[in-house]
């Protein structure tokens, strides 16, 4: 396995940075995750957009982007794989210990690992955690994923691949990992992105394929939506067919398996 660090290819057990990048003693990086498919990234650009957000968000510098499309390119070379995880760190790099930043500059690591399609359909759970739809940093996608990695390992306890979050006002907000969509009456729902959810990338898409609109949802429509169904760069449109305790059937409903072909063919031709 080859991975990028700082300006090259490593062999993966060679691969390190220095214990004191600030990614690692105070979470102060950013990241993204795509999907390869066949050594190809799926809607690179977009989510380099969204890197570089999130990268100004945080305060950091603007990531070199053609560095990281190198990168990117020669990390799916050397590790050849039908379906892949490419994972983008950008961090702030070598600092002294506490939250101010070093002058050394930021660090860049590009990785990838082989992934398995996602099934048709999984089951969720609600945490009692909430999101905060006010905090520095809402909307950005950083490597301060530890609440995600608490929330997740109680889904897995319950059989579930995923755990959705309220927000601080109790208004449905987003996964771990992932969007929520919902149907009501027919319609397709998602949060807005002002209840603190992540501007998923395969969110907007199916939204827009879909016409799917934005709505300020209770989390108790999650006890009463016709579908339910989850986006991600991974899990692509994901049904759901459970909730807690309540079951639902069929799932893939209707609405939600119109969603997936739409989102299947189209994403074929980007």
């Amino acid at each position: 396995m080859k991975v990028w660090v700082n300006g090259g290819l490593r062999d993966a057990d060679t691969a390190t940075i220095s214990v004191l990048d600030h990614g690692l003693t105070v979470g102060d990086g950013v990241f993204e995750t795509l999907k390869a498919v066949q050594g190809r990234p799926f809607a690179l650009e977009p989510h380099l957009d969204r890197l570089v957000r999130s990268a100004r968000g945080l305060g950091l510098p603007d990531p070199d982007l053609d560095e990281v499309r190198r990168a990117c390119a020669a990390v799916l070379e050397a590790n050849p794989m039908p379906l892949g995880r490419l994972r983008v760190t950008y961090t702030g790099g070598l600092s002294p210990l506490g939250s101010d930043r070093g002058d050394d500059g930021p660090s860049l690591v590009v990785a990838v690992g082989e992934a398995t399609p996602r099934p048709d359909s999984t089951a969720v759970v609600t945490v009692p955690w909430t999101r905060n739809e006010r905090g520095a940093l809402t909307g950005l996608k950083t490597t301060s994923y530890a609440e995600n990695v608490v929330a997740l390992a109680r889904a897995h306890r319950a059989g579930a691949s995923e755990a959705l979050f309220a927000n601080t006002v109790g208004r449905l907000c987003e996964g771990t990992g992932s969007n929520v969509f919902v149907v009501v009456d027919g319609r397709i729902h998602t949060p807005p992105l002002a209840s603190g959810c992540l501007a998923g990338i395969t969110r907007r898409l199916v939204a827009e394929w879909t016409g799917a609109v934005e709505t300020d949802l209770p989390m108790d429509v999650l006890r009463s939506a016709e579908e339910i169904f989850l986006t991600s760069t991974l899990r692509d449109v994901q049904a759901v067919h459970r909730v807690d305790d309540r079951e639902l059937a069929p799932a893939p409903g209707p609405v939600t398996a119109k969603a997936m072909r739409v989102f299947t063919e189209r994403s074929a031709l980007l």
